[in-house]
């Protein structure tokens, strides 16, 4: 499909930059798809509706990756001895190799070399260890290095939790920087397994209270992991869908939840997917007849309109960028048409967009 299809004029003042308070208080657009040539039923609610929106016996599936705080700040040794300091470098790690080596994105990305070695610093930080140096082991195409740390395993990630700041999207790095807040604001209640260089957003709006209530009413919930990767924020920048390559992320579906949510469903119960990422990760490891198998590894799986979902019912998301792969996959799950008027009345409605903004409740549309 053509790329521009799935464009949209968002303004600016849409895009929220601090979550709402407290989290079950976000706005919750329900959607609901017509029948052909019917417009889409839209319901203006709050997140702490969502148990009365929901069936008893149904499975919320919620991902519970962690964030790291991957963005780094530091600069380039001297080359030489008695050489002049190196240039400022900014480096987001964005996928974990082995102990001690991470690839990440660094910018100027030009003013290093493959055996340059920069140390990040800790400026305004409390840090209780030696200085953090990385060797660049090797050198990508779009600004991307292999990162050789001096630290390795449980003391790296340490070091990185003194000297490293939440990798907030660049939609809102853009206009603040990250502040202790974000800490706290860009994790997930559920978040155990860090691994994440951008959080699972969806699951951002939920509290104790909130998941008491889902309990309460006969909702069980369960829980996958998915180490989130930077791709989540690139707009597909090929003319056609069918040019666009999903980064790889990992993964891991426990067999004792694969088995619970096929019992759910069994029982009549619908897989309500909390994101993207749970979406993406329980489809890839649903067999053709929607049976969910135990999943560990690597999924790049891409949504696309015509795409036939095979196990999950319904999806609670917040509002995502134009020409991103995932208002592709909501365009997907409840038609492009449906989606396209959802999001014009979120724009006419206020609601708050992107990470930190508001969510909605997906329904499935008719199959294609």
């Amino acid at each position: 499909m053509r790329t521009n299809l799935f464009d949209f004029a968002l303004p600016e003042d849409r895009i929220a930059l601090r979550p709402a308070a407290p989290r079950d208080a976000a706005r919750l657009l329900v959607v609901r798809p017509g029948g052909p040539g019917a417009s889409p039923a839209l319901e203006d609610r709050t997140m702490r509706d969502l148990p009365a929106l929901l069936r008893p016996g149904d499975a919320l599936v919620v991902n519970d990756t962690k964030v790291i705080p991957a963005q780094l700040f530091g600069r380039r040794l001297p080359r030489s001895e008695g050489g002049e300091g190196g240039p400022a470098i900014a480096a987001t790690l964005t996928r974990r190799l082995d102990g001690s080596r991470w690839t990440a994105l660094v910018r100027p990305a030009r003013r290093l070399a493959t055996a340059d070695v920069v140390r990040f610093g800790a400026e305004g930080k409390v840090c209780f260890l030696d200085q953090l140096d990385a060797t660049v082991e090797a050198k990508g195409e779009g600004g991307e290095v292999t990162l050789a740390f001096a630290f390795h395993g449980a003391a790296l990630d340490a070091a990185l939790a003194e000297r490293g700041d939440m990798p907030l999207p660049p939609y809102i790095a853009g206009r603040r920087a990250a502040d202790e807040a974000d800490r706290s604001d860009y994790q997930t209640m559920f978040a155990r397994e860090a691994g994440s260089v951008a959080a699972p957003t969806a699951g951002l709006h939920f509290t104790d209270d909130l998941v008491a209530a889902l309990r309460t009413r006969g909702i069980s919930l369960h829980t996958v992991t998915l180490h989130v990767g930077p791709g989540t924020f690139l707009p597909v920048k090929a003319d056609d869908t069918s040019g666009h390559r999903m980064q790889a992320e990992w993964g891991d579906i426990g067999a004792e939840t694969a088995a619970a949510l096929n019992a759910a469903r069994g029982a009549g119960g619908r897989i309500v997917a909390v994101g993207s990422t749970s979406l993406r990760l329980i489809e890839s490891a649903a067999a053709a007849g929607g049976t969910i198998t135990a999943f560990c590894g690597e999924t790049a799986l891409f949504i696309t309109p015509g795409y036939r979902f095979r196990a999950v019912d319904l999806m609670l998301t917040n509002f995502h960028l134009p020409r991103s792969t995932l208002f592709m996959l909501v365009a997907a799950f409840s038609g492009l048409d449906t989606m396209r008027q959802a999001y014009a009345h979120a724009i006419d409605a206020g609601y708050r967009f992107y990470s930190y903004g508001d969510a909605c409740l997906l329904f499935r549309g008719l199959e294609p």
